[in-house]
């Protein structure tokens, strides 16, 4: 440890670190709390509205109130790819190939994207979950480090002299403990949440894909 820092200043950065370590920690619970509900909320909405038009082009014209959360977004990813395909008579590069597997490409890009929003802020709260303990450590070493020092300055080796300041360092790696455990709970909470979610989108692409080829195919006859 350098000698012109002071050892309290270093254990009280280690607890500010904690500090804002916990205020990231809720803010991303609450966060994805509130993106993964209404997600899911607008997702039932969208299902039930699309599954009961009669036709595609009805599911097309849904309003806007009712076109929202990650599958109205893949729907209208295959609606451009649609019209995309008919406008240009896949008379494309990027056409050549089988349109059904075309098709299931552009809807899996924007599937990957959608993954990739919901899973957003889920790193941040693994690396606190996994770090938040080890920088409480350091908080504690470096605070029976200076109770020692301040221990032998004093001269006195009694326990109500050496219990306080050892009992005082403790607390980081308690706080570090406490920071963690919030953050690895709610990772695997939404971790699986997501999974879930992306079960559900999987299942609305493969869906959609037998409704479009089958009304294309209706179409070209």
């Amino acid at each position: 440890m350098p000698y012109h820092i002071e050892p309290t200043k270093i254990i009280d950065g280690t607890l500010y670190t904690l500090l804002i370590f916990s205020v990231i920690t809720w803010t991303l619970i609450l966060f994805k709390i509130w993106q993964l509900s209404k997600n899911s909320y607008y997702n039932r909405g969208f299902s039930k509205s699309f599954w009961s038009a009669a036709n595609l082009a009805q599911a097309k014209a849904l309003p806007a109130n009712v076109s929202r959360g990650s599958q109205a977004r893949i729907a209208r990813q295959g609606f451009a790819w649609l019209q995309d395909f008919e406008q240009t008579n896949g008379a494309s590069l990027k056409y050549i190939g089988s349109p059904a597997d075309l098709m299931e490409q552009s809807l899996l890009e924007q599937l990957q994207k959608e993954q990739r929003s919901m899973e957003s802020g889920l790193t941040m709260l693994a690396s606190i979950g996994s770090t938040a303990p080890f920088v409480g450590l350091f908080g504690t070493v470096l605070g029976i480090m200076h109770a020692m020092h301040e221990i032998t300055a004093s001269g006195s080796t009694s326990l109500d002299v050496v219990a306080g300041p050892i009992g005082d360092a403790l607390v980081a790696t308690a706080i570090g403990i406490a920071v963690a455990v919030p953050a690895v709970l709610a990772y695997n909470f939404f971790l699986r949440r997501v999974k879930h979610q992306r079960s559900g989108m999987e299942h609305f692409v493969a869906s959609f894909l037998h409704v479009a080829l089958r009304a294309d195919a209706k179409g070209s006859n």
